[in-house]
C-alpha cells in the first residue's frame, strides 16, 4: 500500500479549486437509475467512491462513462438486474443509495449493507422504516437487504431517530418516492445541502419535489423521470479541510468554486479561532497570521458544524493557545484520529463523545496511519504543521473523498509525496531526502 510523506511547517500560498461535492455526486449517479435517457453529471470529483459506484451501475445495468475530466454520462439500459454485489457494495456506505431507486424502477433490489469508514454505529432502520411506509417488503439475511414492492403508495413517514435525521436515509426515501403514486411527506427529514441538490437534479429530470432544504419534504409521485443536465455543488467539507490546511500552516490561500452559505458553522468556528476569512462570490480568502484561540464546540447535523469537519478542526485545535473541549453529537465514537494526533505531540484527552485538547502542541512528524476518510485528512493536516517528516499510511481512506490530494497540496508549497510501488521508492525518498535538505 501507498504511503504519504510529508515535511511540514511550510505555509500553503496559492489557490485552489474545491471539487464537486462527493456526498452530492454519489446519490445522484445512483438516481440515474429512475431515468430513462442519458444524463450529464457535470463537477464529478475523480475519486475512489465515484469509481466504486460506476462499477456498481454498470452491474446494474447502467452505462456509466466519464466523458471528460469531471464530467460523467449516465444511462440506464439493462432495466432487469437489481443485485450490488457484495464486493462493491461492502467498500463504501453510500452503495446503499441504490436501494431506494431499484426499488423504485425496478420493483426489486438486493443491497449488501453498507461499508465504509469505521466510525461508530450507522444502522439502516430509518432507510427501511421508510420504504415499508411506501409498500416496500424489506427483510435482512446474510449481510443483505432483500426488498421487493408491486408499486409504492405515496404517504406520510417520519424519519426522526434517536440521533436526529438521517442524509442517506431521507434521500433514498424521497428518491423512491419520486415514482411513487400519490404523494409522500417525509417528516423530520434531513436538510443538508447535498439533500438539495440531489431534489435539484431530480426536479430537472421531472420529478416533483418541494420543501428539500427543510425538514418537511413533499413528493408528488410522477409516472416516469427522463435524464437531464447537472452540475454537482461544491464540496462544503474539502473547502473546510482546505481551509483548516491554510490556518494550521500560517498560510494565505484562496479556495475557489465555494457556496460559503454550506460554511456558515465552520467558518465561524474559525473565525472564532483567529482565522482571517474575506469571501467575494465564490472565492474566499483564508489567512492566519497570529496564533490559535481555543474554541468549544459540537458536531452537529445540518447546519451545525459537520461531523466531517471534527477531525480536521480537532487537529487545528491541538495548536490553539489554550484548552478546547470538541463533542460529536452525530457520531460519539469518531475519534480514532485522536491516538495519531498524540503520537505527533498532541494533547488530546477522549472522554466519552467528547474531546479535550490542551494545547499548543508541538507536532513532529511520525510514522502514523489513517484509519477512516475524515480522520485521515485531520492527521494531514497535523503533518503539514510538524517539524521534519510525517510518513502517512492508509491513504486509500483519503483517496475515497479527496481528489488527487498530494498534488493539490503540493501546489500550495507542501513537500509531499506518494511512495507506493517499490521501483519509484528509491527515487520519492531521495526527493524528500533533497526538500529536506
Amino acid at each position: 500500500m501507498s504511503e504519504l510523506h510529508i515535511i511540514g511547517q511550510k505555509p500553503l500560498s496559492g489557490s485552489v479549486r474545491v471539487s464537486g461535492a462527493k456526498n452530492a455526486c454519489l446519490p445522484i449517479m445512483a438516481a440515474s437509475i429512475l431515468t430513462e435517457g442519458p444524463s450529464i453529471i457535470r463537477d464529478t470529483p475523480q475519486i475512489a467512491d465515484v469509481e466504486t459506484l460506476m462499477a456498481i451501475l454498470r452491474m446494474l445495468g447502467v452505462d456509466c462513462d466519464w466523458i471528460e475530466p469531471h464530467q460523467m454520462r449516465l444511462e440506464p439500459v439493462d432495466k432487469d438486474q437489481c443485485v450490488c454485489p457484495y464486493e462493491l457494495g461492502n467498500e463504501m456506505r453510500a452503495s446503499i443509495c441504490v436501494l431506494g431507486p431499484l426499488l423504485a424502477r425496478r420493483g426489486c433490489a438486493v443491497v449488501p449493507k453498507p461499508g465504509g469508514c469505521i466510525i461508530g454505529d450507522r444502522p439502516v432502520d430509518l432507510h427501511i422504516k421508510g420504504l415499508c411506509a411506501l409498500g416496500a417488503k424489506i427483510y435482512t439475511e446474510n449481510g443483505y437487504i432483500f426488498a421487493s414492492a408491486d408499486r409504492l403508495i405515496g404517504t406520510r413517514i417520519y424519519l426522526g431517530g434517536p440521533h436526529g435525521s438521517t442524509v442517506l436515509g431521507t434521500e433514498n426515501v424521497m428518491m423512491a418516492a419520486t415514482l411513487a403514486e400519490g404523494t409522500t411527506v417525509i417528516e423530520h427529514a434531513a436538510c443538508e445541502p447535498e439533500i438539495q441538490d440531489l431534489a435539484d437534479f431530480l426536479n430537472a429530470c421531472g420529478a416533483r419535489i418541494r420543501g428539500a432544504g427543510t425538514h418537511t419534504i413533499v413528493i408528488e409521485g410522477v409516472k416516469k423521470l427522463t435524464g437531464t443536465v447537472h452540475t454537482v455543488i461544491p464540496d462544503r467539507i474539502e473547502a473546510g479541510t482546505f481551509a483548516a490546511a491554510a490556518a494550521i500552516t500560517s498560510g494565505d490561500v484562496i479556495l475557489e468554486n465555494v457556496r460559503p452559505v454550506h460554511l456558515g458553522a465552520v467558518l465561524d468556528v474559525l473565525e472564532q479561532m483567529g482565522v482571517s476569512l474575506s469571501i467575494e462570490g465564490a472565492q474566499m480568502r483564508v489567512r492566519r497570521e497570529g496564533s490559535l484561540r481555543p474554541v468549544d464546540f459540537s458536531a452537529l447535523p445540518y447546519p451545525g458544524i459537520p461531523t466531517d469537519m471534527q477531525p480536521q478542526l480537532l487537529a487545528l485545535l491541538s495548536l490553539a493557545d489554550g484548552t478546547s473541549v470538541v463533542t460529536d453529537a452525530v457520531h460519539p465514537e469518531r475519534f480514532a484520529h485522536v491516538a495519531e494526533l498524540n503520537k505527533m505531540g498532541a494533547h488530546i484527552v477522549r472522554q466519552g463523545a467528547q474531546a479535550i485538547v490542551r494545547g499548543p502542541a508541538h507536532l513532529s512528524g511520525a510514522s502514523i496511519a489513517a484509519q477512516d476518510l475524515r480522520g485521515g485528512a485531520a492527521l494531514i493536516l497535523a503533518a503539514l504543521a510538524a517539524e521534519g517528516v510525517t510518513r502517512l499510511s492508509g491513504i486509500e481512506h483519503v483517496d475515497r473523498g479527496y481528489e488527487r490530494i498530494e498534488w493539490r497540496l503540493s501546489a500550495l508549497g507542501t513537500d509531499i509525496i506518494r511512495v507506493g510501488a517499490p521501483a519509484e521508492s528509491a527515487a520519492s525518498r531521495e526527493q524528500l531526502r533533497r526538500a529536506a535538505s
